[in-house]
């Protein structure tokens, strides 16, 4: 079941096939492998990037696609159809080059962001810490000025790319004053004394690598700062917007490839004289599958549109983050159930499907958290005004 899409352009609609065929050609004969081995795959990120798919949403003065987040979300989503642990992690890397790209002086992005984008360097996003998940504001790790330096010294959980990644992107506690005591720091991966701890061993997405960065005297120049000193945590925030809509889109390209297993299966299975897809009672639930999907698709493009008409998008983001990752939970396990003892063997990728759907609902901030967010949201919001981009204040 081929997902119908909605472009803007007849070069987007390119850009979609192109992944659509690089997913085909390049992931999928790589990807059962990789995932049983626990392997990074890292070869397929320097394919992904000099195909310009590490760098879509970003400037094309700095080597990015320029590529409007609708779009991009699509293409991220073609993507985790074949490989959500390829998906995430071209998610993550766009996240790790937002601060840079939003926050960073001219000098600063001529520097550096040619290079991040350019499709050869992978990045990394370091904000949680063991005791700092949903509440980043409590992390220990700190910068301390020291002359035209910063000295970081901490520890980064969870880290995707973590150990693999050709740099950081780190939140660090460069004061106890409040809101105002996190900044942000671009750090090499090669910087002396960063060390990545030993991979997590994760229920799935075992082909992306998770680990703990440990940041030990870690000297950086001030002119790695990103943003002022005191603004990381409305930097990190922002970006944090900006990725769950990525993970909403690896979620539904996620439930899609579930959904498209199924589909297949329950065409050539025979109970009974006919295929499995003719009796009533299963094609009901693949029914509300295909329902799910579309739902995830259509919420998410449209939190991707108000971000590309510069609208306010953080309450649209935490509904496509929390309905995506829950219908990608239940269409993975409903896929499980329609192929029934064969769904729970991995002889089929529904099982694996299934188990890194999980994960889709704790990171970028849990569906607990997103509640949260839409809820204060909710407090703040006004029924009386229609948010219009370059209508009268």
């Amino acid at each position: 079941m081929p997902a119908t899409r909605t472009l803007p352009t007849p070069e987007a609609v390119d850009l979609i096939a192109l992944t659509r065929e690089l997913a085909e050609k390049e992931l999928a004969p790589r990807v059962a492998e990789a995932e049983a081995e626990g392997r990074f795959p890292r070869e397929v990120f320097r394919t992904l990037g000099r195909a310009g798919l590490l760098s879509l949403p970003y400037p094309e003065a700095f080597g990015g696609g320029e590529q409007p987040y609708e779009v991009y979300l699509q293409a991220l989503e073609e993507i985790a159809a074949v490989w959500a642990s390829v998906a995430v992690g071209v998610s993550v890397h766009a996240l790790s080059c937002f601060a840079l790209a939003e926050f960073g002086t001219e000098d600063q992005k001529k520097e550096w962001l040619p290079g991040m984008l350019g499709g050869e360097l992978l990045g990394a996003y370091c904000l949680s810490e063991a005791h700092a998940g949903s509440d980043p504001s409590a992390m220990r790790t700190r910068a301390v000025r020291d002359g035209d330096d910063y000295v970081l010294n901490g520890a980064k959980a969870w880290t995707t790319h973590g150990g693999y990644a050709d740099f950081y992107t780190v939140m660090a506690r460069t004061s106890d004053e409040g809101s105002h005591a996190i900044s942000c720091f671009l750090v090499p991966a090669d910087a002396p004394g960063v060390v990545a701890d030993p991979p997590e061993q994760k229920m799935g997405l075992t082909g992306s690598a998770t680990a703990t960065v440990r940041l030990e005297n870690v000297r950086v120049s001030a002119s790695r700062r990103l943003g002022e000193e005191g603004e990381g945590l409305r930097i990190a925030f922002a970006g944090l917007d900006c990725g769950r809509l990525g993970i909403a889109a690896v979620a539904t390209g996620l439930a899609q490839g579930a959904l498209d297993h199924a589909l297949r299966y329950s065409r050539e299975r025979e109970t009974f004289g006919r295929p499995i897809i003719e009796h009533q009672g299963l094609a009901f639930v693949l029914a509300d599958m295909a329902a799910a999907v579309q739902v995830s698709r259509a919420t998410t493009l449209a939190a991707a549109r108000l971000k590309d008409e510069g609208l306010p998008f953080q309450s649209e983001a935490s509904i496509a983050k929390l309905i995506s990752t829950d219908n990608a939970m239940k269409v993975t396990t409903d896929a499980v159930q329609v192929l029934g003892g064969a769904g729970y063997t991995r002889d089929f990728p529904v099982e694996r499907y299934m188990r890194e759907a999980k994960v889709m609902q704790i990171f970028e901030g849990t569906n607990q958290i997103q509640r949260l967010i839409i809820g204060r949201g909710l407090k703040e919001s006004d029924r009386g005004s229609l948010r219009v981009r370059g209508a009268a204040k």
